[in-house]
């Protein structure tokens, strides 16, 4: 509960740290994420013993399509939520999160052909009424909200298609991005726009990012492990909801009645949810019986 309770708190409370990188770029920011990350987990990847896992992945023609396939995708999602962070738009952000969940089921329906029961049908159904009220009030999609849920939920599909360990599977993906990033970070200080190097605080909060990228995601693999499911999908909704309460409370963005009817029958929908996923995995799943030493 600690490990998995620590990465979602993380995550919920990334917004800090991005906003006090807010002088350099998304672009920059998620290159330093990339390079970070590559040096950082392939060092954890080597003392895990992991290197195996991360060559057999590569060698499989099928899975390294897939991991191609998610590497894009989770490059959209940091992209775009790095920019949402530090142009006033955490509080879109964090309603893309908290409908992960909901567009994971309609993927599941789309591509795995899996069913919807009653409860499910009116979970899904609640957060669509949310978004029609969002367009109609404001006259735009919340497409920040969108884009931030379908990239993640197809980010998760595709990973779990892909049957790799948490860790190397990021390992090889921010290892795809890393001439990218390599390239742009050369480029933006060839022409004297880079941060890094402009002060001592700046370059090492950039140079943090992989400990930001890697560690929670650590903390959420050992913690999910050991926890019932049920209680995985409880725990999810703290980042948002610290995403959410740094929007409204600390950065002042604007929270009026639309956003306020939106968020509610998301929540609403969110609830029928979370107490549908509940009740069925108390029915097929045992409390796991873990030594506390082991």
């Amino acid at each position: 509960m600690f490990y998995a309770l620590a990465a979602y708190l993380a995550w919920g409370l990334s917004p800090i740290y991005f906003k006090a990188l807010r002088p350099a770029g998304p672009l920059e920011i998620a290159s330093w994420r990339v390079i970070a990350s590559v040096a950082l987990l392939g060092a954890m990847t080597v003392v895990m013993g992991r290197g195996a896992e991360v060559a057999r992945s590569l060698r499989d023609g099928r899975r390294a399509l897939t991991l191609v396939a998610t590497t894009l995708l989770i490059t959209v999602n940091w992209l775009l939520y790095i920019w949402s962070v530090n142009s006033g738009h955490l509080l879109e952000a964090s309603l893309g999160y908290f409908m992960n969940p909901l567009v994971t089921i309609l993927l599941g329906v789309g591509f795995l052909k899996e069913g919807l029961d009653r409860r499910q049908k009116v979970a899904v159904g609640l957060a669509g009424v949310g978004v029609a009220w969002m367009v109609v009030a404001l006259g735009r999609l919340p497409w920040i909200s969108l884009a931030l849920a379908l990239s993640f939920a197809l980010y998760t599909l595709l990973r779990k298609k892909a049957a790799i360990d948490a860790v190397a599977g990021l390992l090889v993906e921010t290892s795809l991005l890393a001439p990218l990033a390599l390239g742009w970070l050369a480029w933006v200080h060839s022409r004297g726009e880079g941060q890094f190097g402009t002060s001592w605080s700046m370059s090492a909060l950039l140079l943090s990012a992989g400990l930001v990228t890697a560690l929670p995601l650590v903390w959420f693999t050992v913690g999910v492990h050991r926890l019932r499911l049920s209680t995985v999908g409880i725990l999810q909704y703290v980042a948002p909801t610290l995403q959410f309460s740094l929007a409204v409370m600390l950065y002042r963005e604007p929270f009026g009645a639309t956003q306020a009817v939106t968020f509610a029958f998301i929540w609403s929908g969110l609830a029928l949810y979370t107490v549908d996923a509940i009740g069925k995995a108390r029915r097929r799943e045992p409390v796991p019986a873990v030594d506390p030493l082991d």
